[in-house]
């Protein structure tokens, strides 16, 4: 793969987009209007009457003075407003200029920016550097009027557009813009004064003064005096991090008051950083420029190196904001936007610092997400997102490479057709259901003819730095049943990875490479070490703040109603993975006799996924054995200072307790609620082939057994049968499913208009389906087209239904249907005591009220009921009964003669009267969808 090249040649973007030209030519007379639409989708599955809803489109309307432009439908609002814009452009006749300037044009273009800026004009505009302008006309004596050019240099970002036409290597080199703005403005000796004392620049004409006088009047009523928070990172690292306060006023110019604190002259004397965090904060390091700056020839500018400086280099500093930074320097939030002409400023406190530098690492990010530095982890797996909390691995990845300026990580998923023996198609085994070749009413694994295989995706991670060249990709070779899955496993993988680089980054180029490949990551070395040199400035920072050794529980381990536990909790899970915990929780450093408390974090509900690693092991380990409503009180390893700031409202008094050496950190957690994992992840996790995999496994048996001419599947969801029946050679020539759910419905067509095509595409057919319908419907509803057929399946559906309709389903089904055989499976309640790894509280004492005991929750927070092994047993023995059927009972997933049974249990139900079946009723279902072979054979 070819890596982008450097910026010798220029920026390849145009220095305007149709947005800002417009903006130059119209200002606010352009009114955009974005309005959604809806795209008409193509489901490439004729017959299927239910209305497809596509992506979400957005189309913009430009109305200018004259005239107005409508934009296509794009996916981003933004885009359709590019495109409007763009449109406006082409309609007006405007050439805009070409994406390249020269050397030449660029430097021309410079100094016409120089002079705009220098102008009476741009005093009242809105603009970052228009602010530092006018407190110039306000510094006193020598100072007056004079702008630092280093103010120039980071307020402006035409200036900076401009420069990097001229030089490609202004990027790394944050000096030498100070270089070409000097140069440029040698160029207006007529107009402009530079001064190389001051390194600041001044118009020759004074201002007019009635044109000042306009604009004092015109000023807010700022106080007199105004105190902002900063914090001051020393060079030295014998030095600590501390609070200052810079004190300035509406007749003060801010940065002189930052020189002050710096200890050197004046503004002119200091250089302002990138910003630091968002792209739209106002947070950013100033610090001394060097002793002086060489200008020479165009082709020939250079600066003097780092040992011009005061000082020694910044380590902390350098590492924030990406450049090279040497002696103390300040970080505050203070300066002028594009929103208004007043002075912004907000205090930066110690907490926010510490809170900043987490923020430059996966884990950092993933904790402050959640507001839970102390608490949470970045988890090990991407589970499903609605158990996930906190930021997604996606937007973490992409916030690390915003904050480490490199460029947008670039996502690439693909979808097929796994083959049996890669991941996400498993193999079926022979001891899948009871460690048994056949279990009882099971599948032989030997009358397996081909797996049930669907589309699953991949997706592989690319990270570019600014320059474009590749310095990172990940090809995970795991495979997801959803394209949202896929690339969230991936960038977890990333900033996994990362996260553990950062924990050692100066480990040799080769241990690099080589741990990268356990994640499936691919480094570039030479473009990686580069872009990440700086990180080795990193301060060794301990994130991971408890472990369970060393803790212990208090002995005030007590439930809420005062039920005191015998004994300490020995570490031990007893939730199952996957339950989702929400706790409330208060973590506070207290002296050991807690005579002095100081509050770091809390929560009244935190969530986290049992088993995924997202919080600390500790709390983990102790939440996973309690109650609901029970509380716990145990002691943490005391984190590093630095992660303590990160999360104290008050940096004094954390100091204090952690410098006393008597100091403990506890933490408060009580129970709240508990969700048990939802039924398929639990079947998937615990079973292999999934239960609904061997659900569907033991009806194929039954129906290729039948001899059976037709099938209707009673709630058939998304056709997962009946999709899974044409991969099998079987008697069946006419199937139908039936369900009340649209969205499913639509699955099921486009996913069975596309097998059964295929199929007839294909040299040697595998099924002998004549035709297939879908009906939208309810399964309590009796309908004339479906009676008769030969099998009906209604697989984990009654349990979605009160437990009186589920008894109205089986009356309607067997004495109106009347199908020859009947397979019915529902949950088995009893077997909830291992998917959810609990103990029973049956009462002994009275075991007719067995049933009434709900030890275990339900495995799926929609199911209405759920019926133990007698249970079931009873209703369909008596349903048989009412209707001259036999029955026979079975299930998959354990085993038949041993507790707690099978995981899901099955009844067959076959009717013993062969007359043929009269219907009366009428057609109460709706034809969703309808294919026939004869009309979809090849011409």
């Amino acid at each position: 793969m070819e890596t982008g090249k450097g910026l010798a040649s220029g920026p390849k973007k145009s220095p305007f987009t149709p947005k800002a030209v417009i903006y130059q030519r119209f200002g606010t007379k352009a009114c955009y209007k974005v309005e959604e639409v809806q795209e008409v989708v193509k489901n490439g599955c004729p017959g299927l009457v239910i209305p497809q809803k596509g992506p979400c489109l957005y189309r913009c309307s430009l109305e200018l003075p004259e005239f107005s432009v409508v934009s296509e439908a794009f996916r981003r609002k933004k885009d359709a407003e590019q495109s409007a814009a763009e449109k406006a452009i082409q309609k007006l006749g405007i050439q805009p200029k070409e994406d390249n300037l020269s050397v030449e044009q660029a430097w021309d273009e410079l100094a016409g920016r120089l002079s705009y800026l220098f102008s009476i004009e741009f005093l009242s505009a809105i603009h970052p550097l228009s602010g530092h302008f006018r407190a110039a006309l306000v510094r006193e004596a020598h100072l007056n009027g004079f702008i630092p050019v280093a103010a120039i240099a980071s307020f402006d970002a035409k200036i900076n557009s401009l420069c990097k036409y001229i030089s490609s290597e202004m990027e790394s080199n944050h000096l030498l813009v100070l270089s070409l703005i000097i140069e440029a403005a040698k160029k207006l000796a007529d107009t402009l004064l530079f001064s190389e004392e001051k390194l600041s620049l001044k118009r020759l004409t004074p201002h007019p003064p009635e044109i000042i006088q306009s604009l004092l009047k015109n000023e807010p009523n700022v106080p007199e005096s105004i105190s902002i928070s900063a914090v001051r990172i020393p060079s030295s690292a014998e030095k600590t991090v501390e609070s200052v306060t810079l004190n300035t006023s509406s007749g003060n110019y801010y940065l002189d008051v930052i020189a002050k604190e710096l200890g050197v002259k004046d503004a002119s004397k200091v250089l302002i950083s990138r910003t630091i965090g968002k792209a739209s904060s106002e947070t950013r390091l100033y610090f001394c420029a060097p002793e002086s700056i060489i200008v020479g020839p165009s082709s020939e500018l250079s600066m003097k190196q780092a040992s011009s400086f005061k000082g020694y280099v910044n380590t902390i500093a350098t590492y924030l904001s990406g450049q090279e930074i040497c002696g103390d320097a300040i970080l505050a939030s203070v300066g002028y936007t594009w929103k208004s002409t007043d002075l912004f400023y907000e205090d930066l406190s110690l907490r926010a610092y510490y809170r900043i530098l987490a923020n430059k690492i996966p884990s950092g990010i993933y904790k402050l997400s959640r507001e839970a530095i102390l608490a949470a982890e970045l988890p090990t797996a991407f589970t499903t997102r609605s158990n996930w909390r906190g930021s997604y691995p996606r937007d973490i990845l992409c916030t690390f490479c915003r904050q480490h300026r490199l460029s947008e990580p670039v996502f690439s998923s693909d979808s097929f057709e796994p083959l049996p023996d890669l991941p996400g198609c498993k193999r079926l085994r022979d001891t899948a259901s009871g460690g048994n070749d056949t279990n009882e009413g099971g599948l032989a694994a030997a009358a397996v003819k081909q797996e049930e295989c669907t589309l699953v995706y991949r997706c592989t991670v690319q990270i570019y730095s600014k320059c474009q060249d590749l310095i990172l990709l990940c090809s995970p070779k795991e495979s997801y049943k959803k394209q949202i899955d896929a690339i969230q496993n991936a960038a977890l993988k990333v900033i996994s990875w990362l996260d553990r680089f950062l924990d050692k980054v100066d480990m040799p180029v080769e241990e690099i490479t080589s741990s990268a490949k356990g994640f499936d990551i691919l480094i570039y070395p030479q473009h990686f070490v580069k872009e990440f040199t700086l990180c080795q400035f990193f301060p060794k920072y301990q994130w991971d703040n408890a472990t369970p050794a060393g803790s212990f529980l208090c002995p005030g381990y007590s439930n809420v109603q005062n039920n005191t536990l015998e004994g300490e909790l020995s570490f031990g899970m007893t939730q199952s993975s996957g339950s989702l915990m929400c706790v409330t929780y208060k973590i506070y450093l207290a002296t050991e006799r807690e005579c002095i408390k100081e509050h770091l974090e809390g929560s009244e509900e935190f969530e986290f996924e049992i088993g995924s690693g997202a919080v600390s092991p500790v709390l983990e380990a102790v939440v996973s054995q309690m109650s609901i409503n029970q509380s716990a009180c145990f002691t943490m390893e005391l984190p590093p200072k630095e992660i303590a700031l990160a999360v104290a409202r008050d940096s004094a008094n954390v100091l204090s307790l952690l410098y006393s050496g008597t100091c403990l950190m506890k933490c408060e957690v009580t129970l709240l609620r508990v969700t048990v994992p939802l039924e398929d992840r639990m079947e998937q996790a615990l079973f292999s082939p999934p239960l609904s995999k061997q659900r569907v496994e033991y009806a194929l048996q039954h129906i290729g057994e039948s001899c059976a001419a037709s099938l209707v599947d009673f709630g058939c969801g998304s056709g997962s049968l009946l999709e899974s029946l044409l991969a099998y050679q079987t008697s069946l020539e006419k199937i139908a499913g039936v369900d009340i759910s649209q969205r499913a419905l639509a699955r099921a067509a486009k996913i069975l208009h596309s097998k059964l095509n295929g199929n007839i595409e294909a040299e040697q057919p595998t099924n002998r389906i004549k035709s297939a319908l879908l009906y939208d419907g309810s399964i309590l509803t009796c309908d004339s087209r479906l009676c008769g057929y030969d099998i009906a399946t209604c697989l984990e559906v009654i349990e979605h239904m009160e437990e009186h309709d589920a008894c109205l389903f089986g009356d309607i089904v067997l004495s109106s249907f009347c199908p020859q055989i009947l397979i019915v499976s529902t949950p088995n309640y009893e077997y909830n005591v291992i998917l959810q790894n609990s103990t029973p509280q049956y009462q002994e004492e009275d075991p007719d009220e067995k049933s009434q005991q709900q030890s275990c929750k339900f495995r799926n927070h929609d199911h209405k009921f759920e019926w133990t092994r007698q249970q079931f047993g009873q209703w369909a023995s008596e349903l048989a009964s009412r209707h001259n059927y036999g029955v026979e009972f079975s299930g998959v997933g354990g085993e038949p003669n041993k507790e707690p049974g099978f995981a899901s249990q099955i009844a067959v139900f076959r009717r013993k009267d062969n007359s043929p079946v009269k219907a009366d009723f009428t057609e109460h279902y709706d034809v969703i969808w309808e294919w026939s072979s004869s009309n979809n054979s090849r011409s």
